[in-house]
């Protein structure tokens, strides 16, 4: 018996060993592409670099950048403004189109199934430069297809990426456009996973399609709901390549975004100290976003699977 418990422990130890092991490379490679650059940026943030002769001089500065950003540094805020208008109207837009694209695939049979999921899932498979290039061309002000519909009943032209008034609303269009299929495919899964028997018995309860929707669908798809929310908003604030290939942030700061304004002033201004400040606050407050999203699903959860 003694013999055979000093086997176990033996073997135990050998799972351990075997199982740290296992985990080192992957904790280093973590820290290594993950933490330590995060630390980098922090120590650039507080520091001032400047360029001799090919090699940087970093000076130590303290919270100077931060200071500066927070006082004299109006195109970041108004990216900031733009990038949370960005993000409520084109997720909100997106979650309610992608939901009822979802329950149309969902509620279809045979060839229209396939091919409505075929055309939801088009404009996700696009190349992003492929998108910049179609929707500039689409809208705009002298040879756009958009205008040329517009001046079928008269109206336009309307330069829509050049005027103030419709650059940043044109953006948002183009991203839904770009974005609410990724939005549809989760939400299609989340339809397919929810089982036809309660769906079935609670149907008898309920007069209307619509009385289905409310009080049967949306809440049985309430997680999957919030975790493709969660996850758009999140993704919605790295928005850049549009902005970029569109609007370059203008007309003005009509367009501008967060990203756009570090980019241009990190590579734009060389900038390294600021640019790092602006990162790291944005690093901050896309990470309290995600802490809050998550908290909000496990409240949920934890909600629900009370008796």
């Amino acid at each position: 018996m003694q013999k055979r418990k000093s086997e176990v422990g033996r073997t135990g130890k050998a799972n351990r060993i075997w199982i740290v092991s296992s985990l080192v490379p992957a904790v280093i490679l973590l820290v290594v592409l993950t933490v330590y650059p995060v630390f980098n940026l922090a120590g650039l943030s507080l520091s001032n670099v400047e360029w001799s002769g090919g090699q940087p001089e970093i000076s130590f500065i303290g919270l100077k950048n931060f200071r500066e950003l927070f006082a004299g540094e109006p195109v970041y805020w108004a990216g900031v403004k733009n990038t949370i208008i960005f993000a409520v109207a084109a997720v909100t837009i997106q979650m309610i189109a992608g939901f009822f694209m979802a329950l149309a695939v969902r509620r279809s049979s045979g060839f229209g199934r396939g091919l409505l999921t075929a055309i939801f899932l088009l404009p996700i498979v696009i190349p992003p430069i492929v998108i910049g290039a179609m929707w500039r061309l689409m809208l705009g002000r002298d040879f756009g297809i958009v205008n040329g519909l517009l001046g079928l009943f008269g109206l336009g032209p309307v330069d829509f990426l050049g005027d103030q008034r419709f650059a940043l609303a044109s953006v948002i269009g183009v991203d839904v456009w770009h974005w609410t299929p990724f939005v549809f495919l989760l939400l299609l899964t989340g339809l397919e996973t929810l089982d036809d028997e309660i769906l079935e018995a609670a149907r008898l309860d309920v007069k209307s399609k619509w009385q289905e929707l409310i009080h049967i669908i949306i809440p049985m798809m309430m997680p999957t709901i919030l975790i493709t929310l969660g996850l758009r908003l999140v993704l919605s604030f790295k928005v850049f390549d549009e902005i970029f290939l569109l609007t370059g942030g203008g007309p003005g700061t009509s367009t501008e975004v967060i990203n756009f304004s570090i980019y241009r002033t990190f590579f734009g201004q060389d900038r390294v100290g600021m640019g790092s400040a602006m990162s790291l606050l944005t690093l901050l407050a896309v990470a309290i976003l995600t802490v809050v999203v998550n908290l909000v699903i496990r409240s949920r959860r934890m909600r629900r699977s009370k008796p």
